[in-house]
């Protein structure tokens, strides 16, 4: 194997300019991806292409509505619309950063819907994830320390920042998150190079962020999508350590979380959930993702988190995934309307999701259902709930009425801004350079609004 480099974090997450990124894949290996993906879910690339509104492979065989269906016979769990539960194949691919080359990476596309409808629609702008530590390349066996990488192509973002400005967000006001960075993606699909856009690389947490922002390693690492209601293995994948198949801490945490003591003894409840989890992050972040809003994410989606075990023996919530942040409804490029045959699904559980039910979840999350417990068991405890509303009222004052946010938003616009007129289909999911200082406006005025909501949320609690 190659030497072990330190991560260098100013070399492949820089702040304030864009990196440039080459690959190449050779023609038959894009054919291998393309017979991969349909046998995954059924469908050609550009399949779909032009058919506005259609939620791809719905109801369509290869979904698996199977992962919705609530196993105790209680009608269907928050969604978590899973298109298959097998990820795409690694190929490898030859990757060229400012004047080296690394041969043999291992190259394969990720995601869930923001796949499907990039793939659907025929836009080769997709979502994808780099591994160098399964090269067969021993010379280079990282990427400046990196291992892994993931890359998120602004689906559904015609400003093409919120993926890193809601990780930038979350980061300054105390909430962990990965380190994020803007580059322009050139990708030879067998036929010779093409310009794809403006991604976001994004740092995968299970790679260096732990050891980066934790100073540690050993804990473990899990990617749940689960409302956390009940235990089931299938919905905590291990990132780490997953040889060993023991979930013994989740099981603890889940069954603390449900424990009947939350109604008999609330004091109880909370010192022991304290030992097993950090309530006080879980409340700053629950306080972010509310005042900026993500819908795509827990308390509308059971996924887009990770769980780390720290040596505290405390789990740690990660936000993951923010490329729908930052938006209400059809807000800017927000959204995406109900499919035509949405009725053939089967009927959700109470907390359908805003993608689906164009629901919006309130500050105070009143309307929040039950079987989200780690929000609806939170906040109706009442020390856990004013302590909620004491980081609604910090974070909103730090970043939104001190108009750092909003420095974070013009920043980001002024470092793209030269860029969007490059972004052309079928390599984009951007129509014009309109279209992307529209965004940016809609950015701005959501931030507008979002300090007035806090205004009004405060103003209408009880102190």
């Amino acid at each position: 194997m190659g030497q072990k480099h330190s991560p260098n974090y100013e070399v492949v997450f820089p702040q304030g300019k864009v990196n440039t990124l080459k690959i190449n894949i050779k023609k038959e290996d894009w054919q291998a991806v393309q017979q991969d993906m349909k046998s995954i879910y059924k469908i050609d690339f550009g399949q779909r292409k032009g058919e506005k509104g259609m939620f791809p492979l719905m109801p369509q065989k290869g979904m698996i509505l199977d992962s919705l269906r609530d196993k105790k016979g209680e009608g269907f769990r928050p969604p978590m619309m899973k298109m298959s539960q097998q990820d795409p194949k690694y190929i490898g691919v030859n990757l060229s950063f400012q004047d080296s080359t690394w041969h043999d990476v291992s190259f394969r596309l990720k995601g869930n819907s923001s796949l499907m409808m990039s793939w659907s629609a025929g836009i080769y702008k997709l979502p994808f994830r780099l591994n160098f530590g399964r090269s067969t390349e021993k010379k280079k066996n990282d990427f400046y320390g990196f291992k892994e990488l993931s890359m998120s192509p602004a689906m559904n973002d015609n400003s093409l920042m919120r993926e890193k400005i809601m990780a930038d967000i979350f980061r300054a006001s105390g909430v962990y998150a990965p380190q994020t960075a803007y580059y322009q993606v050139f990708i030879d699909f067998g036929e010779g190079e093409q310009y794809c856009g403006i991604y976001t690389m994004v740092e995968v947490v299970d790679d260096t962020m732990i050891e980066n922002q934790f100073e540690e390693k050993e804990g473990n690492i899990y990617k749940p999508e689960s409302t956390f209601a009940r235990f089931d293995s299938t919905q905590f994948e291990k990132k780490n350590h997953k040889k060993q198949a023991d979930w013994s801490d989740v099981k603890n945490l889940i069954s603390t979380i449900n424990s009947p003591k939350r109604n008999t003894n609330s004091a109880e409840w909370r010192y022991d959930l304290e030992q097993v989890f950090n309530v006080n992050h879980f409340l700053k972040w629950l306080a972010v993702n509310s005042i900026f809003v993500n819908w795509d994410t827990y308390g509308a989606m059971a996924h887009n988190s990770y769980l780390y075990h720290s040596h505290t023996q405390q789990f740690i919530w990660i936000p993951w995934d923010n490329n729908e942040s930052l938006k209400t409804d059809k807000e800017g490029s927000g959204g995406f309307p109900p499919p035509s045959n949405i009725s053939n699904l089967p009927k959700m559980a109470e907390g359908m999701p805003p993608m689906m039910g164009n629901r919006k979840a309130s500050l105070s999350h009143q309307e929040v259902g039950k079987q989200w417990v780690l929000i609806r068991f939170l906040l109706d405890d009442a020390l856990y709930a004013q302590q909620y509303k004491k980081y609604v009222a910090e974070v909103t004052a730090q970043l939104l009425a001190s108009g750092k946010s909003q420095t974070i938003v013009e920043r980001n616009y002024e470092i793209l801004k030269p860029l969007a007129s490059k972004e052309q289909k079928p390599y984009s999911h951007l129509n014009s350079t309109k279209d992307f200082t529209k965004a940016f406006e809609d950015l701005q005025k959501h931030l507008v609004a979002r300090q007035k909501a806090v205004e009004s949320y405060l103003k209408t609690q009880n102190p």
